[in-house]
């Protein structure tokens, strides 16, 4: 059997050679947002959530305002690099279609650990409950679908009790990573400083999900047999709790594959606002 060369695998910036003309294009796009939001009055920006500068929640409201149902989008970045602000675009399409987005960021590695992220997720969670009182539903890409997943799969009721037991109770996760042990021997774990014992604590593949929640996945068709195998791990994982979607985007790669959530006539943007339509506070 061939030996899975793991650094080519999950190295997407290689794999993207024009990947800082993308993270350039996302930049000038969230700007653009972001003012049109603000000049319409539908957006709450800067919304601290935490005790550091990068605990920070942008919010962006609908036609509907305040009171549409809620998602929450986490960027990626291997846990440890891009912000939240080049992102403020993946709202457009949820918006478009009622539904509110909430951009959060978090601190990076090595500054923090990636269990630091997990519970400064949990607390931007908690922190958006008080403030609008809306059941969330979590959608994220790369390191940010990992962190989707820790969330529909958290036991709130241990940890917030005066929020709802299903505080998260569905998630979409974009070309996410669920089993966390194939980045012990990568380059980036300089930053993440995963052991064998802490990388499987950590992988929410091998979490319980309570019942009643759901999860989809989508993977770009021109990504890396690593990244299309961890999302259909979950689907394995999951799937005597509830069935796990899984889509193959054509055409699109590691970082463009998010792209039709700023789209709002994009099956991605449809499908992410129509499972968050379906949430009741």
């Amino acid at each position: 059997m061939a030996t899975i060369d793991y650094e080519a695998e999950y190295n997407n910036r290689a794999r993207v050679p024009e990947h800082e003309a993308i993270f350039l294009r996302w930049a000038g796009e969230a700007e653009l947002y972001r003012a049109d939001r603000l000049k319409a009055g539908g957006a709450e920006l800067g919304l601290s959530y935490g005790d550091t500068p990068r605990q920070s929640v942008d919010v962006f409201l609908p036609e509907a305002g305040a009171e549409a149902p809620l998602a929450l989008f986490i960027h990626g970045g291997w846990w440890r690099s891009l912000d939240p602000s080049m992102f403020s675009q993946m709202a457009r399409g949820p918006n478009a279609r009622g539904v509110a987005v909430a951009v959060v960021g978090y601190d990076l590695c090595p500054n923090v650990t990636i269990a630091d992220i997990v519970e400064q997720m949990r607390r931007a969670c908690a922190f958006l409950w008080q403030r609008l009182g809306r059941r969330i539903f979590a959608c994220g890409h790369s390191a940010g679908g990992h962190l989707a997943a820790c969330l529909v799969a958290t036991d709130w009721a241990a940890l917030y009790p005066k929020a709802p037991a299903d505080l998260v109770p569905a998630g979409y996760a974009i070309s996410g990573v669920f089993d966390l042990a194939p980045l012990l021997d990568i380059t980036p774990n300089q930053d993440l400083r995963l052991d064998a014992e802490t990388a499987r604590q950590l992988s929410p593949a091998f979490w319980p999900l309570a019942p009643g929640r759901g999860f989809e996945v989508a993977v770009g068709g021109l990504e890396s047999s690593e990244f299309k195998r961890q999302s259909r791990l979950i689907v394995d994982a999951w799937k005597n709790t509830t069935t796990v979607p899984y889509m193959e985007i054509p055409g699109t790669n590691h970082f463009t594959v998010i792209d039709g959530l700023a789209d709002p006539q994009s099956a991605m943007a449809g499908r992410v606002a129509e499972l968050t339509l379906q949430l009741k506070a």
